[in-house]
């Protein structure tokens, strides 16, 4: 960092976060546009998704992203960090050869192990050809896995080819108001294309910074799961504005992300489970300054999450069901008065959305 590079601010850093996800004021748009905006967005819980596009998304009708998905214009892929992300069709077939890595490193750290000595190529090869054919449930495709190989740990086997063989789950897992089992199908054989022969991992890193920055090296690999980024940017980097953080570390951004005023009014707003918001930087002091750990619950998605009070990671709400119904919102500090108004008018919109319109709001 030299003399002359600016630095930003914690709430700087915040706000141009804040406004690049969409998260300052709701905007008019297409599901699709801001799908593809944001590089996807984290879905392993299936209905989280519909919770991230109503927070950002003007008018947000669920129906919209249900049809892309039963249309396969969207999909529910492991592909970012190798965890469930929502993407358009041509981001999932331009992201697959770049994240494979991660993908195979992430397998071998959890099962390698197991599979140790097994011919892993065969392994594949025949798991893909299963699910080329048809959509198989991991408990089938263990059982198929482990008869036709009785010496290897079928439940590896079975991960083994849910890591390396690109898949999607395949709906109606994910589609609003319906429900159906976790069953993977390979990429190319759910979208009819193959993936992209030469991705590129410049454009992919741009679209993060565009949608994420300013933001470090670090934080770009934490985004992905990809290490050795450090030559990309420093390719990339005469085509970049740089800047600092407050704690000297440079920061790198696309020629024209915003920049918002570090006093822009940023609204209550309340993200779902696994929000690429608070999980897609290394540093993540911008929206969650006091480092608290993002909680990662089971379930199906758009039932609890995270509050954003002022641009930051302030409280958790949930959507109790059952004979008691509520939507409780549990602050991690006490909230003015002003505060609990604007997050009870919120939670009643949000209660809109899933469904729910007369539960009563709760906020401790």
């Amino acid at each position: 960092m030299n003399a002359s590079t600016r630095v930003l601010s914690r709430r700087e850093l915040n706000r141009a976060t804040l406004r690049r996800q969409q998260l300052l004021r709701r905007e008019a748009g297409s599901v699709t546009e801001l799908i593809e905006r944001l590089v996807g967005l984290q879905a392993q819980a299936p209905l989280a998704p519909y919770v991230a596009l109503w927070s950002r998304l003007e008018g947000f009708d669920p129906d919209e992203l249900s049809t892309l998905m039963t249309s396969r214009q969207v999909v529910r892929a492991g592909l970012l960090r190798s965890t469930i992300h929502l993407v358009t069709a041509d981001d999932c077939l331009m992201m697959l050869p770049l994240v494979h890595p991660v993908a195979d490193r992430g397998f071998r750290g959890a099962f390698g192990k197991q599979l140790a000595g097994a011919d892993l190529d065969a392994i594949i090869a025949f798991g893909t050809d299963l699910l080329s054919s048809e959509p198989y449930s991991r408990s089938r495709l263990r059982d198929v896995l482990g008869e036709r190989w009785p010496d290897w740990d079928a439940n590896a086997m079975a991960y083994a080819v849910s890591y390396l063989a690109g898949t999607v789950q395949v709906t109606p897992r994910g589609v609003w108001g319906e429900t159906g089992p976790a069953a993977l199908q390979t990429i190319e054989s759910w979208l009819g294309r193959a993936p992209d022969a030469d991705p590129s991992i410049d454009a992919l890193v741009l679209r993060y910074l565009a949608a994420f920055g300013p933001a470090s090296v670090a934080d770009v690999q934490m985004w992905s799961g990809l290490t050795r980024l450090r030559e990309v940017v420093d390719r990339l980097r005469p085509g970049l504005r740089v800047f600092a953080d407050e704690d000297g570390r440079e920061l790198y951004d696309v020629p024209d992300g915003p920049l918002p005023d570090a006093d822009t009014p940023a609204p209550v707003r309340f993200l779902p489970e696994f929000d690429n918001l608070l999980l897609s930087h290394a540093d993540r002091r911008r929206i969650n300054p006091a480092g608290r750990q993002v909680p990662l619950p089971p379930g199906n998605g758009a039932a609890m999450g995270t509050v954003l009070i002022d641009g930051d990671y302030r409280a958790d709400w949930r959507h109790h069901r059952g004979a008691d119904p509520s939507l409780r919102v549990t602050a991690h500090e006490p909230l003015t008065a002003a505060e609990t108004e604007a997050v009870e008018a919120e939670a009643v919109d949000l209660l809109g959305l899933i469904g729910s319109p007369d539960t009563p709001v709760v906020v401790t």
